[in-house]
């Protein structure tokens, strides 16, 4: 296609790694753009989560402490909103290390999906494609052994989806690099993890948003950087 540049807009767990890899296969100047995570539903003073907490509620409807009618009404708060999974499951993880590898516009990847800041950050996206255009950085030039070191640092800061390390080193081959598994352990044993979000975690992604974000993540971890 003659395109000059391209706003990548993608959100669940395999179609952001499917268009980096197609990205960095074309290396046409490129900006990822995330579609957000959903708000998070209450049920009975609960806040709840799609993907996470939804298998617990079904493994106490099969038991029987909840009935049919009270699961129906638990589905409509499980995913209340548009958007991807709010718990730190693989599209979330991929919305962070789009920023980590430098391919997305700061602070974008964690916005909720109502959230006016969302269509803030595409119009900010868009602006950005027209820059690129014009002769900007390809992903060739982006997505460097030192920016998968990166994410690789923030997968581990995040206590990311293990879908992530798959994803990392499949866009990674695309640009003739490969990912060194002893490395990421390596990195795991030396980098906390920070982010304290479901499913091993207690908290959802706009939490995370408005702690900051992958900005302010980077920032405490700038010495692994």
């Amino acid at each position: 296609q003659p395109m000059d540049a391209v706003v990548l807009i993608g959100g669940c767990d395999k179609t952001v790694p499917a268009q980096l890899m197609a990205a960095v296969s074309a290396d046409v100047p490129a900006i990822q753009l995330i579609t957000g995570p959903m708000l998070v539903g209450y049920h009975k003073g609960e806040m709840l989560g799609a993907c996470t907490d939804c298998r617990r509620l079904w493994g106490q409807h099969r038991a029987g402490a909840m009935d049919q009618d009270e699961v129906e009404v638990v589905s409509g708060r499980l995913a209340p909103t548009q958007g991807t999974c709010m718990v730190m499951g693989t599209a979330s993880t991929m919305a962070c290390l789009v920023e980590a590898l430098g391919i997305a516009l700061p602070g974008t990847g964690s916005i909720p999906a109502t959230h006016a800041d969302r269509i803030r950050a595409a119009e900010a996206s868009g602006r950005q494609a027209a820059a690129l255009a014009q002769g900007g950085l390809r992903p060739s030039e982006l997505l460097t052994e030192a920016a998968f070191r990166n994410a690789m640092v923030v997968l581990q800061a995040i206590g990311g989806s293990t879908n992530g390390l798959v994803h990392l080193a499949a866009i990674a081959r695309r640009r003739g690099i490969t990912i060194d598994l002893e490395e990421f352990d390596q990195i795991g044993r030396k980098v906390p993890v920070l982010v304290d979000l479901k499913p091993s975690g207690a908290q959802y992604m706009e939490h995370f948003h408005w702690a900051g974000g992958v900005p302010r993540l980077m920032q405490e971890l700038r010495d692994h950087l």
